[in-house]
Formats: structure tokens, sequence, C-alpha cells
């Protein structure tokens, strides 16, 4: 596959130094920003986060900070979560969905306080919609990219690595939850949460020039714990069944067909809800769901289609080999009629048709 060459638009970010001397070997573009997709091999660093403890740059999860009298008002426009019951120290997973009831963006918000909120996106250009919502409506609201990258820890490895650099406090952090810890004099948001269900952590780091003065403090710190540079991998993510907005949904999928219903409890009039009435009261007709698929399979670069009796009955968004498990572990988005635990199905793949079963959970 051809180099991304190098542009203004897409961005460095602060760990960049740290990536390429840790041996990057590939990288995807996300939010306009590098994002390092493979460092040794998929299956080696695969196996590698789910024994040690890795460092990843995920700077390309950008912020939109929220800000101002009427940031809890926009934050309740913009998704079906009832951002009510939102504790002060808390991360709230928010799916975010257009006037159609469409997926716009899967953030994870973090509440700073009851005026100030930050997204953290998934791929996405969502700073516009939710600008635009605010000019349109008149709100009393700032809306801003921060300079906040932030540094992801994962790993079994992780909580004791951490607290070497921030203290025994960071062992209290709930999941999905945050504590304001100081390093090197600068006070960061630190929340249990990441990527991956190995465990682990996200710092906020605020200030590109503490970047590298973290990544440096972590590897010193974590040198007899085999810590590594990683990256999100794809094997574990998908043996997980944590979702990529634009592989495993896109605008034409709504919180309900992702699996994300319980997401949408919000009593507010939000932007989608008169659109989602009819699946909130009868669910979706097509829903993700583990697949399996027999036989080789290339990389899935496309959507590939599911057939049953010579039907499309749904399509895998992503799919990949997992050494752990001995499967072609994948991710589909599957028609009612078919998404019971042991439906089987053709998939049309690049490399021919393969056999499908549906599982009833993901792998871990």
């Amino acid at each position: 596959m051809a180099h991304i060459f190098p542009s203004r638009r897409v961005r460095r970010t602060p760990f960049s130094p740290g990536v390429e001397a840790a041996g990057v070997k590939a990288y995807t573009v996300y939010n306009h920003m590098l994002l390092p997709t493979v460092f040794d091999s998929l299956e080696y660093d695969c196996a590698h986060l789910k024994e040690h403890v890795q460092v990843w740059d995920v700077a390309c999860e950008r912020q939109v900070s929220i800000k101002g009298p009427d940031a809890l008002r926009l934050m309740k426009m913009i998704s079906p979560r009832d951002m009510d019951k939102m504790a002060d120290d808390q991360c709230y997973y928010v799916p975010t969905v257009d006037h159609n009831g469409g997926m716009l963006n899967d953030p994870v918000a973090v509440k700073l306080a009851a005026d100030h909120y930050w997204l953290s996106l998934a791929d996405g250009d969502l700073l516009q919609f939710a600008l635009g919502i605010a000019i349109a409506m008149g709100l009393d609201v700032e809306i801003a990219e921060p300079d906040v990258s932030p540094l992801a820890v994962q790993g079994p490895k992780a909580e004791d690595l951490m607290a070497r650099v921030f203290g025994e406090e960071v062992r209290d952090i709930r999941f999905f939850r945050y504590k304001r810890l100081v390093f090197q004099g600068v006070d960061l948001v630190v929340a249990r949460s990441g990527w991956s269900k190995q465990g682990g952590f996200e710092v906020y780091v605020e200030g590109s020039e503490m970047g590298m003065p973290l990544w440096h403090a972590l590897f010193e710190a974590g040198e007899d714990m085999h810590v590594r540079a990683g990256c999100p991998n794809t094997i574990e993510r998908i043996e997980s069944g944590l979702l990529s907005y634009g592989n495993d949904m896109t605008r034409e999928n709504t919180p309900y067909e992702c699996g994300l219903g319980k997401f949408c409890n919000s009593p507010e009039d939000y932007i989608g809800k008169a659109a989602l009435a009819e699946q909130a009261a009868n669910g979706p007709a097509r829903q993700i769901r583990p697949v399996s698929i027999g036989g080789e399979i290339p990389p899935c670069l496309d959507a590939w289609p599911l057939y049953a009796d010579g039907k499309q009955v749904g399509n895998v968004g992503s799919a990949v080999y997992s050494p752990e498990f001995g499967v072609n572990a994948a991710i589909g988005m599957v028609d009612r009629s078919h998404w019971d635990a042991g439906a089987r199905m053709e998939v049309e793949t690049p490399a021919g048709m393969r056999p499908a079963t549906v599982h009833e959970r993901f792998w871990r």
C-alpha cells in the first residue's frame, strides 16, 4: 500500500517522536491526524497487549470543548443519553445522532464542570455539527478544539505502571470515572478507560509540550514491565466487540441497530428522537452481531454482503483472524431474520464465498 504523504492537513501528534523512535510500521488517518496501527505485527502486538502493558498515541481522539451557561442544554440536544444522571467525575459514552436518528459519532463525554464538557471523538467532524446547532439556536456556549491529546496506557500491567508515574491514587479510579492527578506540576485528567478489553487508562494531556515528557516517564517507569509502544489492535477489538465508527456503523445506522439502545434513555426532545420512536418501541430490523467466518479471508477493506437463501441479510464491517480463539472473528450488521445465535449464512469476500455463523456473544 502507498505511504501517507506528509501534509499540514494530516497532523502529527505530541507523541509522534516517541512513536517513530519505537519503530511504527503503519498509520491510518483519523480526525485529520496520524494514528499508529502496527508496530511489530498485528498478531505480536495483540499478544503483547494481553500479557504486558502498552502506551498508545491516541491523540487523534480530538476533543470538542463545549463550555458556557448552555453547555448542558446543547449536550442534551445532540445525544439520546440522559445527561442529568452524569456524575461530576464521570465519563459517558454518548451516541450522537442526526435528525433521522443516524449515527454521527460515538464520543466519550468528560464532565469537567457543570458548564463544561469535552467530547472525545471517534473519527468524524462533530465540532461543526455542534457549532451549527449552537449558532442556529443562539446558545450561550463556546465550542472549540482545545490542545488536548489523549495518551492511553493499556494492558494487565497498566494500573501498576500508572501508579508508578501518578501515585497510588490512580488505583482508586473507577471504570469510566476520572481524577485530576499531577504530573510535573500540572493537573491532568486521568480516566479509567480505553479502546481495549485489557484494562487501562487514558490521560488527557493538556498542552502539546507535555506529550513527550509523559511518554518518556511511562517508558522509564515501565522498563522492567516489558512496556512497549502500541496502538488500538484490530484483532483484540473485534474479539471484544468494540465497534469502530465508519467500519461497523455509519450514519446509515441507528443506535438501536448498533446495540446501543440502553444509551437512548433521555427524557429530553433531542435531535432525532421522533425518528427513533418506532425502534425504541419495537426494536430495530437489523443489529450488530458477532460472526465467525470459515476458510481463509483477505483483509476486510469494504463491507462484505451476507447472504441466506440467495437474499442479502446483512453485511460484515470488520473481520480478522484471531490466533487466540482460532477463528475468523467478525462484526456484522445482521437482519432480524438471521441474527439469532447459530444462524448460518454465506459472506461474499474478495476471495470468494465463505460460510458464516452468528454467535451468542463476542469472544471476550
